[in-house]
């Protein structure tokens, strides 16, 4: 289980949302990079040095640091829409190979490098993301197939590199795991219960689907 590539985003246009720019362009990098915690969302801060969210009310932030996509995943789009994609299409700062991300718990902690980075919440795809990859029904089939890939939070600071080993250092006691969880914010809201009471699940996703429940 590794990392092949550490992927860096090059400012970009944004025509899907109306925002000055998006940073889903992003490129394999050489050389370590620096992770750190970016503090609460709002800021456009995110965990690698050098890359940054532009959408500052939906993306970035302490519970969405570094985003991972397996390239097992990818090849399985690439055989689907009969197009390349290269490591960081999908917009992920960590192409990993051989760990199935989407199997991974919520609260599951990853030591890659000298950086800790725990399994925090899955990526919910938006209008930048379906504009980025111009695929007609995009949003629709991502959810159909259920392999949003994680978002991680920075649990101790380090640097990551291309070829690191990706070693699960915890699993805890549950069995939400990231596939599920984006069932039950998705399409199977039967599932949501399951998530309230997940201290990893991000604070402010619990207490929106608390209101949900309770409606």
């Amino acid at each position: 289980m590794k990392v092949l590539t550490v992927n860096i985003g090059r400012p970009r246009p944004n025509p899907w949302k109306r925002l000055p720019a998006t940073g889903i362009d992003k490129w394999p990098v050489a050389g370590p990079v620096a992770v750190t915690a970016p503090g609460p969302k709002g800021t456009g801060a995110v965990g690698l040095a050098g890359d940054r969210a532009y959408d500052v009310e939906h993306h970035g932030g302490s519970d969405q640091a570094v985003y991972a996509y397996a390239r097992e995943d990818l090849d399985g789009w690439q055989e689907e829409l009969g197009r390349r994609l290269p490591n960081g299409s999908f917009g992920e700062n960590l192409t990993t190979s051989g760990i199935d991300v989407n199997s991974a718990l919520i609260g599951e902690r990853w030591r890659i490098g000298s950086a800790l980075l725990e399994v925090s919440c899955p990526r919910i795809p938006c209008a930048t993301f379906a504009g980025w990859l111009a695929e007609a029904g995009w949003t629709r089939r991502f959810v159909a197939a259920a392999l949003p890939g994680p978002y991680l939070r920075v649990v101790e600071p380090g640097e990551v590199s291309a070829g690191d080993a990706v070693r699960v250092v915890d699993r805890p006691d549950h069995e939400v795991t990231v596939a599920l969880s984006f069932r039950a914010v998705t399409t199977e809201p039967g599932l949501l219960p399951l998530l309230v009471e997940l201290p990893a699940f991000p604070a402010e996703d619990r207490a929106a689907i608390r209101r949900r429940l309770s409606r």
